[in-house]
């Protein structure tokens, strides 16, 4: 396994743990995607290491910062 599925991994289980939390509605969804996008990003992140998905993660992670405020 490689670091970055590690670190990928991590952010799909702390997204889907926030999703939880969330009450149902609209950015419970949006927090619930962006934990399917952390976790196709560490499966592709076991298959083969690439720098591509680092922009995938910004903005996954930009898009997460956007529901919680």
């Amino acid at each position: 396994m490689s670091d970055a599925y590690d670190y990928f991994r991590e952010h799909a289980i702390a997204a889907v743990r926030m999703a939880r939390a969330l009450p149902p509605g609209r950015p419970k969804q949006k927090q619930r995607t962006v934990a399917r996008v952390y976790h196709l990003l560490s499966r592709e992140a076991a298959l083969a290491p690439n720098i591509h998905h680092l922009d995938d993660f910004r903005a996954a992670r930009r898009a997460e910062r956007q529901i919680g405020h």
